[in-house]
């Protein structure tokens, strides 16, 4: 069975199944054993000199055994591999997280409040409404490149070792990859790494937002804005949903009680944002999600 035609069924047994709650209170997720993979090497190695090079041997280490793991998952029967495939993917998830943070809002702001701070890493107690929907919608947009089109891209290319590759880059750059002082130079590796296995998702994510909505007509605004965001690869799923969406994102956010003034990605949009909008958003990933799973299943007759 080709990579395509597996990577088809994957996204649809994701989109049917999601994380069971079940499953995942019994077992370990194997997201979860990679942070533990990488927070362990973060404990064992980062401390001394050359802590760039430290950072630069793990990132090694850890990509060359994600790739011989997933050569060896590779051997198993299809339907195997699609479940690990499946398990690796976060549509239905994501969307679910999403979605908590509206039906929060509608219950009042303390719970928006607390449903967000499941997903972003801001800091959400001076959150205003459009505050949080704003940041839901962000989350979001990121995340589908980073949780659903990235892994797919690269189980499509490489099968099981590219999504495994992909995904304890993904991360590695998640825990250790910031620009603070434990992990400037530690991180840095990670940070790159990821950087680069993003950088054609993110863009083909742009894509199929703005295709999914039959808007090829916001492709200018999206490079404008996309090369406002502080990451080269962010800042194009946010830059294609807000047209879609008809709304601003980004602008000013706090981080560690200290408030950032970051420019807004698409600013003619509405900037008054609150729980319609971000269900609206849970709808714009569905519909992105169903093309990206017709152009794999062309892939897979192909």
């Amino acid at each position: 069975m080709s990579f395509a035609a597996m990577l088809f069924l994957a996204l649809l047994l994701d989109a049917a199944m999601g994380e069971p709650r079940w499953l995942w209170q019994r077992l370990p997720h194997p997201a979860v054993l990679m942070g533990r993979a990488v927070g362990w090497c973060d404990a064992r190695f980062n401390h001394g000199a050359a802590r760039k090079a430290r950072g630069i041997a793990v990132m090694l280490a850890l990509g060359l055994g994600a790739l011989f793991l997933g050569g060896v998952l590779s051997q198993l029967p299809a339907p195997f591999q699609i479940v690990i495939a499946a398990i690796l993917l976060a549509q239905r998830s994501l969307v679910d997280h999403v979605r908590a943070v509206a039906a929060g809002l509608r219950m009042g702001l303390p719970e928006g409040r607390r449903m967000v701070a499941r997903i972003v890493s801001r800091d959400t107690a001076p959150m205003d409404e459009t505050a949080v929907a704003r940041s839901a919608i962000e989350s979001g947009a990121e995340n589908l490149s980073d949780g659903v089109i990235a892994p797919a891209f690269w189980f499509l290319i490489l099968g099981l070792p590219g999504l495994l590759l992909y995904k304890i880059t993904n991360t590695a750059d998640s825990m250790i990859g910031y620009r603070t002082p434990r992990h400037q130079d530690f991180g840095w590796a990670a940070a790159r790494f990821d950087d680069l296995l993003n950088w054609v998702p993110a863009r083909l994510t742009a894509i199929l937002i703005a295709a999914a909505h039959l808007r090829a007509d916001i492709w200018p605004l999206i490079r404008r804005d996309a090369a406002l965001h502080r990451s080269p690869n962010a800042g194009w799923p946010e830059a294609a949903m807000a047209p879609v969406l008809g709304v601003a994102l980004a602008g000013p956010r706090s981080y560690d009680g200290r408030m950032q003034d970051f420019p807004f990605v698409h600013p003619e949009g509405r900037r008054t944002l609150d729980a319609a909008d971000v269900e609206a958003a849970c709808h714009a990933l569905w519909r992105t999600w169903a093309v990206a799973l017709g152009v794999v299943g062309v892939l897979a007759l192909v």
